[in-house]
């Protein structure tokens, strides 16, 4: 799928360079040159990424990160003319998650670019609640590093509970998820024998669960800390 790429830059010429530059590696690019109507860019394009000058005709690049940040999780990328230690620990201590002072070669921008994008792919194949990281492509789930082994049953049980952590999940809920590949429905006694073979591989002691906890009448859920 084609990457979206907000670019806010207010000198036009740098700001058409990079567009044509991304646009060559295949990025889909989406660009402003001030702080008012950016937050309806995002919103209207979902970016995979925003690249972010700090000094704008209308405001401060940094104020913006801080109004995006409440409500996206998208990368940002500062570009910026201000080169003082202080400046780049403010722009990433706010949200921001990588910075390059003017002048900067296109190379190396693309360069950045692919390497948080590729990150971001990676984390969005993984769910992260520690002890566990459960890798959504390869179906395989460890715990404090260590893995532990799944029926493909117990991996659609334990990642429809890990991506709904804290949400309390009907019985109702867990059994439309656990429809085999075959199409072939689980009944909810499986649901009781697939929960005790799950706590017993995750928990430190099934009987007082830590992790999974069972909420009488309704269903399960997956703490969230």
């Amino acid at each position: 799928m084609e990457k979206k790429i907000i670019v806010i830059e207010d000198d036009e010429n740098l700001r058409r360079g990079i567009s044509f530059c991304l646009e060559q590696e295949g990025y889909s690019v989406h660009t402003n040159y001030q702080v008012q109507g950016t937050i309806e860019l995002i919103k209207e394009t979902t970016p995979d990424l925003i690249i972010l000058d700090v000094n704008l005709p209308d405001g401060n690049g940094f104020d913006l990160c801080r109004e995006i940040r409440q409500f996206s999780r998208a990368p940002i990328f500062f570009l910026t003319a201000l080169d003082m230690e202080i400046d780049i620990i403010t722009g990433l201590s706010i949200g921001g998650d990588d910075y390059l002072t003017k002048p900067f070669s296109l190379g190396i921008l693309k360069a950045k670019i692919a390497l948080i994008l590729k990150r971001e792919e990676r984390q969005a194949q993984e769910i992260q609640l520690p002890p566990f990281v459960l890798n959504l492509e390869s179906q395989r789930l460890f715990k404090a590093g260590e893995e532990i082994l799944l029926s493909a049953t117990e991996f659609r049980m334990i990642s429809y509970l890990m991506q709904n952590a804290g949400v309390v999940l009907t019985k109702e809920q867990l059994l439309k998820a656990l429809w085999d590949d075959n199409g072939k429905f689980v009944d909810e006694n499986a649901l009781s024998v697939n929960m005790r073979r799950i706590r017993l591989k995750l928990e430190e002691d099934p009987k007082n669960p830590q992790y999974i906890e069972t909420v009488r009448g309704i269903g399960y859920v997956w703490k969230k800390e």
